[in-house]
């Protein structure tokens, strides 16, 4: 069974909360962050393939009073696996790294990805050391997810098997002034 994207996207951030920060990876993750409710305490990334999952650990590591969810994609955490051995060894309890696999690298024409050819991503979290993994394929696992995102106690990487498709874009601004400086102000942080 696989889930359609942007519905996930819906359940994972209905009920975010005032301290939860998503930094939404290249691509088709941005676009449902943005489509699902535009948010100054989302940090897209434009140009940035590979840097979500980093970006998330940084925040986490500065912002520990905040939960941070990474939502990318599954061609983007492959670009950037180095980034888990370092979340494994950091393991930020308020850190969410969630992977919306569908199979096909979407943003340069739906070739097939490695995990199509059998990477195991939940492996390889849990090998980098990120004990708490979930496998969700299903809206009872959705709901789950979103259930221990709004209560984050330790690291948690999730894959998520969502339907290889593509819904109407939703661009938020590609300005990267304007989104640092909006994301900023809604964490408090003075330019």
């Amino acid at each position: 069974m696989t889930l359609e994207r942007r519905a996930a996207m819906a359940t994972l951030l209905a009920e975010r909360g005032d301290d939860l920060l998503v930094v939404p990876g290249l691509g088709s993750t941005t676009w449902d962050a943005a489509a699902v409710g535009d948010n100054d305490r989302n940090f897209y990334l434009w140009g940035a393939m590979g840097g979500a999952a980093m970006i998330g650990l940084g925040l986490a590591i500065a912002q520990p009073s905040r939960r941070v969810a990474v939502i990318t994609g599954d061609g983007e955490m492959l670009m950037g696996l180095g980034a888990l051995a370092t979340i494994g060894t950091q393991c930020p309890p308020n850190l969410a790294i969630i992977v919306f696999d569908n199979g096909v690298y979407g943003e340069t024409g739906m070739q097939p990805s490695h995990t199509q050819a059998g990477v195991d991503l939940l492996g390889v979290a849990g090998a980098c050391g990120i004990a708490s993994r979930l496998d969700v394929r299903d809206e009872d696992r959705l709901e789950d997810l979103a259930r221990q995102l709004k209560n984050l106690r330790e690291t948690l990487f999730a894959r998520v098997q969502i339907a290889a498709a593509e819904p109407p874009r939703v661009l938020p601004t590609r300005d990267g002034v304007a989104l640092k400086e909006r994301f900023r102000a809604s964490i408090g942080v003075k330019p």
